[in-house]
């Protein structure tokens, strides 16, 4: 009998089985193909990915294993493989963690009880009827793109309220009438329903598929068969969407390309769009980066030549873009206010609410105090796993780790010095809350944040409930900043504009300008023009004053002069290598030994990699993790992970590796 050889990836966890292994089959393989085979010594059987197929081996077929069975309903396509391939040399990976971000979890329903995520609830008023000059300017470029299949990236550069989701709305339409499938990437689950209700009312639910990871594994697994089978041709998630196993792919729009959570925090840890560069790649389809405010590097590379810049500088409905004010708050202070409210900020609270309109209140911060410090020794009630300064949350009343989730009772006494001088330190948006009810009595006050939003039906209800003008001051975090639309909001106060602008991170100007500009945008939507007041102790910082003006231009110019000069990214790539081991000298040695070795290699660039420190946000119970941070220069990326992979494999054949290497590319999480 004429038997069938190909090489498989198998799904292990294990850095040691990171390679081919090579079974047989009486039937033809196909790339992609999942089945079960037996490996190593175990007894059970373990799932095997076709990675090649027709190959000749250059051993004893006698000693090759043959597969036990297909899983056909799983099969991935060649694309997908290929991509993972490129994830694996791009960062560092093994082919499995590759392989797994086109898997689905869990496993199939029975027949009949399939897992639909309720998609759209009520029907959504499309009122844009007419594009705008701008959209159709717009549009005419990226129809060229997806009809003559050019394999182009776009950077829709739009101001707020300018239309940018009908622009993609009639590019999914051009690339579905091409036979092809697209993808709508969003930075938020919160910001999929009422994407969802746009895109249903044109396209239909039945060919639109959800991805995003607050589905249950059986969602996830049903959304993923009926994109696989080709029953939804439209996908709408967040940054998991990227990998939906669609064939034909012709689209893939990422709305608020800026947002840093399109940049994946665990293993695999990758960048969204990198992987919407690959996929469009082999498949010669278009991709769209949509925002108010691009990131720098996004913007950097439309002038580079890398994207075409697409520009809509109007409103849709014509209305001017919101009057910004800026408050300063050392001169409330002078005058004896200190509240969190400034006077002008209170006024227009009153007389927006008191017109019949509503009102948004952001602050990047949740929780009730930021932190929890002894009055008499200065210390800071940290978390035990991470490291991390707990924040107070007074309705849970408790100490809480925002990076790894810990909480725990507020001691009544410093674990130091034994003082009773606990007291609770800056404002949160559990705060604002209160001083908002206190301050506006009889106003109906509700909180958008990762503490009320835990789940799809939570999100939906404080987004209805506001939409449908129950809710007449809305308080929030970053969730409230991004894409939500409101026609009856006619002031957004910040409350405080310095809390993004004084974080340890290159990005916080980048940050500053994006969380203001984008914030400011969710007034004045409707018929008026709406109105926003920026608090700050620093008001004459220049991402707070661009902002004000709703100028991106001026704010660019400004930081990518600081950006050259720091040799920050566009003008590097960033490269966290972390070692993680059970003992800490061991961890703090390889992260020395690297460097050692990367030098000794004679690299370019070497002089900028920095001396390894420790890791204080890492919530490894009982374990250390050393960070390695490299300057790379550009174009070297690839060179610096193919040596930083060798070490690592060099010392895994070795065997006396006790330490576990990560690779981080561009993170957003080192500073």
């Amino acid at each position: 009998m004429k038997m069938y050889y190909g090489n498989f990836v198998i799904d292990n966890k294990s850095r040691y089985t990171d390679e081919l292994y090579t079974y047989s089959s009486k039937n033809p393989l196909k790339i992609g193909q999942v089945v079960e085979l037996s490996f190593g010594k175990g007894r059970g059987l373990k799932r095997g990915i076709v990675f090649e197929n027709n190959i000749s081996p250059d051993f004893d077929i006698d000693k090759i294993k043959e597969i036990n069975s297909l899983q056909d309903a799983l099969s991935l396509n060649e694309e997908m493989i290929s991509t993972a391939a490129w994830m694996r040399q791009r960062y560092g990976i093994k082919y499995i963690d590759g392989i797994r971000c086109f898997l689905p979890p869990g496993k199939a329903a029975k027949k009949g009880k399939e897992k639909i995520p309720e998609k759209s609830t009520e029907e959504y008023e499309e009122n844009i009827q007419v594009l705008t000059s701008e959209q159709n300017r717009c549009l005419s470029e990226i129809r060229t793109s997806i009809t003559e299949n050019e394999n182009r990236s776009f950077l829709l550069h739009g101001v707020t309220g300018s239309g940018k989701t009908q622009v993609y709305i009639q590019a999914v339409s051009l690339a579905l009438k091409r036979g092809k499938t697209a993808i709508v990437l969003v930075p938020e689950i919160a910001l999929t329903r009422q994407l969802i209700q746009r895109f249903a009312q044109r396209f239909g639910e039945d060919r639109i598929a959800v991805l995003h990871s607050k589905l249950t594994t059986r969602q996830r697994y049903d959304e993923w068969i009926r994109i696989r089978t080709g029953k939804a041709k439209i996908v709408i998630g967040a940054r998991i969407g990227v990998f939906a196993p669609v064939d034909n792919l012709g689209l893939i729009i990422l709305d608020e390309e800026h947002e840093a959570t399109y940049k994946s925090d665990q293993t695999p840890k990758y960048d969204t769009v990198d992987i919407a560069m690959k996929r469009l790649m082999y498949s010669k389809g278009t991709m769209i980066l949509g925002s108010a405010t691009p990131s720098v590097v996004s913007y950097q590379r439309a002038k580079d030549g890398i994207y075409t810049l697409l520009e809509m500088k109007k409103r849709y409905n014509s209305v001017k873009l919101p009057e910004v004010k800026i408050v300063d708050m050392r001169e409330e202070l002078k005058q004896g206010n200190k509240t969190m409210f400034s006077g002008e900020l209170t006024d227009s609270i009153n007389k927006t609410v008191s017109e019949g309109e509503q009102v948004i209140l952001f602050l990047n911060r949740r929780g009730f105090s930021t932190s929890i410090t002894c009055r008499d020794c200065g210390n800071t009630i940290k978390c035990s796993d991470c490291g991390i300064t707990m924040v107070y949350h007074k309705r849970e009343n408790a100490a809480v780790c925002h990076y790894c989730g810990k909480k725990h009772k507020v001691p009544h006494v410093c674990p130091s010095c034994g003082s009773r001088e606990i007291k609770f330190f800056g404002v949160g948006t559990e705060q604002v809350e209160e001083e908002v009810s206190l301050n506006f009595p009889g106003k109906t006050v509700a909180r958008f944040d990762l503490d009320t939003a835990k789940n799809t039906r939570e999100i939906d209800k404080i987004i209805k409930n506001f939409k449908d003008g129950r809710t007449d001051i809305l308080i929030g975090t970053q969730l409230v900043a991004k894409g939500l639309d409101f026609k009856n909001v006619g002031l957004v106060g910040v409350i405080s504009a310095d809390v993004s602008l004084n974080i340890p991170d290159f990005r916080a100007t980048e940050r500053t300008f994006q969380l203001i500009t984008q914030v400011a945008g969710r007034a004045g939507r409707g018929e008026k023009q709406g109105k926003v007041i920026v608090q700050s102790y620093c008001p004459d910082n220049f991402a707070i004053i661009a902002a004000s003006n709703h100028d991106y231009e001026s704010f660019f110019r400004q930081e990518i002069i600081v950006r050259n000069f720091m040799n920050y990214p566009p003008y590097t790539d960033l490269i966290a290598v972390e070692f993680t081991s059970d003992d800490e000298s061991i961890a703090k040695a390889s992260a020395e030994n690297c460097k050692k070795y990367l030098i000794k290699t004679g690299i370019e660039g070497a002089e900028n990699i920095f001396e390894p420190r420790l890791s204080e946000t890492f919530k490894g119970k009982n374990s250390f993790r050393y960070s390695l941070l490299i300057k790379c220069p550009k174009g070297l990326r690839n060179k610096y992970i193919y040596y930083l992979r060798f070490y690592e494999a060099q010392n895994r054949k070795k065997r006396k590796q006790k330490w576990v290497q990560t690779i981080d590319v561009n993170p957003y999480s080192t500073f």
